[in-house]
């Protein structure tokens, strides 16, 4: 499988990982603390072939994912769950502990978060769906991330997440009765 666009990674275990599943390109920020000059690489790849995020699903990842995407517009973002992303050992968290089949799917599956937000679901959609606050609710996010390829976050980010991705009401609604019924079984 080759990947047109340049794909942004964390260090070069994580570029391993991505030449080992797919044909394709990286930028390595080498840490959460990105520089100027790792921000200008990127900003050239995606005026000319595109960008895909693709960091581990921790917080060191998240902030990477953030800092470049509010330096560099229309970058795609490809997310991990944690599960995927855990070391054989349990000890280590990242990409470069992925299956080439799970690099793929979250490859295949990138998306365009969009800088215009329009609120479709609200706060109180997310509260009454039992997504903030509660019992189960990480859970509960944890699959709807899965299902609708946003990737894990937690309750705060969730609605801010869900309006950059541009997720409809009936999107919403599809994949959150798909998990109402696996939490009846």
């Amino acid at each position: 499988m080759k990947i047109k666009e340049i794909i942004v990674v964390e260090g070069k275990d994580d570029t391993t990982a991505i030449k080992r599943a797919v044909d394709a390109d990286t930028i390595e920020t080498n840490g959460s603390a990105v520089n100027e000059a790792t921000i200008d690489k990127v900003r050239r790849a995606q005026a000319i072939r595109g960008v895909i995020i693709f960091t581990d699903p921790d917080y060191p990842g998240e902030k990477i994912r953030k800092t470049i995407a509010a330096s560099v517009s229309g970058c795609k973002h490809a997310f991990l769950a944690k599960e995927e992303a855990i070391a054989k050992t349990g000890k280590g968290l990242g990409v470069e502990h992925a299956s080439p089949q799970a690099i793929r799917e979250a490859l295949k599956d990138a998306q365009l978060m969009h800088e215009s937000i329009s609120e479709e679901i609200t706060q109180e959609d997310l509260l009454s769906a039992g997504l903030i606050g509660g019992e189960g609710a990480k859970d509960r996010r944890i699959m709807l991330g899965k299902l609708l390829k946003i990737g894990y976050t937690n309750g705060k980010q969730l609605h801010k997440r869900l309006m950059m991705f541009q997720i409809s009401r009936q999107e919403f609604a599809e994949a959150l009765s798909v998990v109402r019924q696996e939490e009846q079984k």
